[in-house]
């Protein structure tokens, strides 16, 4: 998951003194979840996808194929990801290791927990997908390219991609993060923010709500200094992939 103005290279967050999250800060658990549609039913994908193990070493697997719904979620299955690269419009890619969110292993800083006290932040799930992308898109340089855009807004549309929103005091979106989730996994791909620690709140509130729905695994893909100041870490490609198949397994109903 990135919040930067280049692709997958993180934006140093800072750590603030930051530590474990011991209790539910005031504001994390008071999170409106809008309506949303059970995961839809997809067609077999049309590609096979190569072994994770067969990436090299900056992850690249393969190159081609489209952005069906079909295709995005059995890559995530197999823990493959796409993600445009300069002149490449689809690559698709298993970085070894791989950056996750331990669900027990949030960071909040002094700052940001007096940020979640003042409670200045109204908090909804799949509220605003749309709007959350585009934010997340409106930078110098994205590597979220319209097709991309076309592609999430459609999962989300079918039930399988979500988005975490941040409003601020004056009603306006403040700052947000989306994903995928599958069984017991949730994939985080993007955040954006308009004011400060909006984006860091949306990770808060994100782990909060995975927790109460059972999700067991939060991937970030890679990592960066942002996501570090958070309690993200890396693990080796085959522990990933050993945790996702357990995850997979998991009937977790993500907007509920």
């Amino acid at each position: 998951m990135v919040e930067e103005r280049h692709p997958r290279q993180g934006r140093d967050g800072g750590r603030d003194d930051a530590g474990p999250l011991t209790r539910h800060p005031a504001g994390v658990r008071d999170i409106s979840v809008a309506p949303t549609p059970r995961p839809a039913l997809l067609p077999a994908c049309r590609f096979e996808f190569p072994d994770p193990a067969r990436a090299d070493a900056e992850g690249l697997l393969a190159h081609g194929g489209d952005l069906e719904p079909a295709t995005l979620i059995s890559a995530y299955r197999r823990g493959i990801f796409p993600w445009p690269y300069d002149d490449e419009p689809l690559l698709w890619w298993s970085p070894d290791p791989r950056a996750i969110l331990p669900l027990e292993g949030l960071h909040v800083s002094r700052s940001l927990a007096r940020t979640l006290r003042q409670g200045r932040f109204r908090l909804t799930l799949n509220a605003a997908f749309p709007a959350v992308i585009d934010g997340c898109a409106a930078r110098e340089e994205t590597w979220i390219t319209p097709g991309l855009r076309e592609a999430y807004v459609r999962l989300h549309t079918l039930g399988w991609a979500h988005s975490v929103e941040v409003w601020g005091p004056d009603g306006r979106l403040a700052g947000g993060l989306y994903g995928v989730a599958a069984g017991g996994l949730f994939a985080a791909e993007s955040m954006f923010h308009h004011a400060r620690d909006a984006s860091k709140v949306a990770v808060v509130a994100l782990v909060e709500h995975a927790r109460r729905v059972g999700v067991t695994l939060l991937d970030v893909q890679v990592p960066s200094p942002h996501l570090a100041s958070l309690g993200a870490r890396t693990i080796p490609r085959a522990e990933y992939l050993a945790r996702l198949a357990d995850a997979l397994g998991r009937p977790v109903a993500f907007a509920a």
